[in-house]
């Protein structure tokens, strides 16, 4: 039986590595996010490399719209074994002085209400199955703290303690939760982040492999963490930063 896939934030960056990634092992992979049209032709990437594949529009701010999304999924393939709450946002940089509500709230709503609605209705159905893996990504900051990003910084903190207050909840009844936590990767939100090419050299500067990652080597790692090959990982976050936290 084919796993049945679940990723959030799918069009783009470390998202849609995943979706192809899972794709070329036959996956029956189902990709979520707020386009189309970006949807649309990702799930005719995915259908090319001989998976199974639909995209389901939803924005994880929505309760009603993550339920829906997770009732198409087991409605479309009848069950769900792996889940990756990838959605999310570098919100608004700054100096903590500049921030307010709004920055906090556009930043929380997805990276932190997001993963719990997300997780609240992948466990309903995963729990009667006796089996299931969530996947939440973090970032090296749900480690660290960072200037010009505390509020982003405390949204992966939050990500952090979510992933392992519900392990401990489900260990034992065969769902398994983690996360996976990058250092600096090469996508469209590092690129927002970082702003310029100094920026950009002072971030890589702090990880001592001194080079950004790929999403695909992001990718291989949430494939790992979900699969039944980390049966014994439970409420970890596993670094993939090039060094960042090492030390």
């Amino acid at each position: 039986m084919n796993t049945v896939v679940l990723i959030t934030g799918a069009l783009a960056g470390i998202g849609r590595a995943t979706a192809l990634t899972y794709a070329r092992d036959k996956a029956r992979v189902v990709v979520s996010g707020r386009n189309q049209a970006k949807g649309d032709e990702l799930v005719r990437e995915l259908r090319a490399l001989g998976a199974e594949a639909e995209y389901f529009g939803a924005d994880v701010r929505v309760e009603d719209e993550v339920r829906e999304l997770v009732d198409k999924t087991i409605a479309r393939f009848g069950r769900l074994d792996v889940a990756v709450n990838n959605a999310g946002t570098e919100g608004r940089p700054g100096p903590v002085v500049e921030q307010d509500a709004t920055s906090y709230h556009n930043t929380f709503d997805t990276n932190v209400l997001g993963v719990l609605l997300s997780m609240k209705h992948e466990i309903r159905v995963m729990t009667p199955q006796r089996k299931g893996s969530i996947v939440n990504m973090s970032s090296a900051y749900g480690k660290l703290g960072g200037a010009y990003a505390s509020v982003y910084v405390a949204s992966k903190h939050a990500v952090e303690g979510m992933t392992k207050s519900a392990a401990i909840e489900l260990a034992g009844t065969g769902v398994r939760v983690n996360a996976v936590a990058p250092g600096p990767i090469e996508t469209g939100l590092l690129k927002r982040f970082t702003g310029d090419k100094e920026a950009r050299a002072d971030l890589v500067n702090t990880v001592p492999l001194k080079r950004v990652g790929t999403p695909q080597e992001i990718a291989e790692v949430i494939k790992f963490v979900g699969s039944d090959q980390a049966s014994y990982i439970v409420g970890a976050s596993i670094p993939a930063d090039g060094g960042q936290t090492a030390g």
